[in-house]
């Protein structure tokens, strides 16, 4: 038992399952990168053709693992290229310090600002009916819809907000969508619903909201331009008429964390660890 006890706590054996854990997490973290992407039905091809692969070489299938082979030589610099746009997002995470636990910076603030950036656009757009659909990204990944609007990458402020929505201007017709605490594109299209539950007197704003609530977890603004009434949409809920202290309670809940203690590195990344691996996503 002794022996079993030694050997178990060999440095070699702790190496292997630091290295398990690493690999686990930097896995991880990229499906989480190409949620909602083209990249995870990219990926579904290269599944497919590994599982050709295996029977080609089970059943001494030769032509069919010659072109296989031939297949994943080639696949490569062609997924380099392919995946660009996701490389490029992954590289930008880790140089903000947002993939690696101990190199974040304290969100709270940035975010509590983004909140108090969009309260003061929602108010005055909702007191002069000035239109506007917002969508703010969280775990999904909203790429496939950042490619359809003009990239801004600014700041979130409530003044720019305000102007992207004033009518008749090129850039009110679509979606602002905010990544990362900034505004990434606007005049964006949003997949819209088809779910015959959205009153009908609610119009292609809302249905957008409803939309893109379906198939990611975006947290979605609406201001009507008929009421100047404030709607929210997350995981395909529809909230309408919030007021104004509503809808800051839930954007506050939703979107700011609490303030982070400062810790040990090394104690942070092990507890994130634990805590993401018991968490059923």
């Amino acid at each position: 038992m002794q022996d079993f006890w030694t050997n178990l706590l060999r440095w070699s054996t702790l190496a292997n399952v630091i290295d398990i854990l690493v690999v686990w997490y930097v896995v991880y973290r990229l499906i989480v990168l190409i949620r909602g992407t083209k990249a995870v039905q990219l990926l579904k091809g290269v599944f497919v053709i590994a599982v050709i692969k295996l029977v080609a070489v089970a059943l001494h299938l030769q032509t069919v693992g010659y072109i296989i082979d031939l297949i994943i030589t080639w696949s490569v610099p062609a997924l380099v290229i392919i995946f660009q746009p996701e490389i490029r997002r992954g590289l930008e995470h880790l140089g903000r310090g947002s993939v690696l636990p101990w190199m974040r910076t304290d969100r709270h603030d940035v975010e509590e600002r983004m909140v108090k950036e969009l309260d003061k656009a929602i108010q005055y757009m909702s007191k002069r009916r000035i239109g506007a659909l917002i969508s703010i990204q969280q775990n999904t990944g909203l790429e496939d819809y950042i490619e359809t609007g003009i990239p801004l990458d600014a700041d979130v402020s409530g003044e720019l907000l305000i102007n992207i929505f004033i009518p008749n201007t090129p850039l009110h017709d679509g979606a602002v969508i905010i990544r990362d605490n900034r505004i990434a594109v606007a005049a964006a299209y949003l997949p819209l619903s088809e779910s015959n539950l959205i009153p009908k007197e609610l119009g292609t704003r809302h249905r957008a909201a409803v939309g893109i609530s379906e198939v990611t977890d975006a947290l979605t603004i609406v201001v009507s331009e008929e009421t100047g009434g404030v709607t929210v949409t997350n995981n395909n809920h529809l909230i309408r008429d919030l007021t104004r202290e509503d809808y800051l309670k839930l954007l506050t809940a939703q979107l700011v964390p609490a303030p982070e203690a400062k810790t040990n590195p090394v104690n942070s990344f092990f507890a994130e660890l634990l805590h993401k691996g018991g968490t059923k996503r």
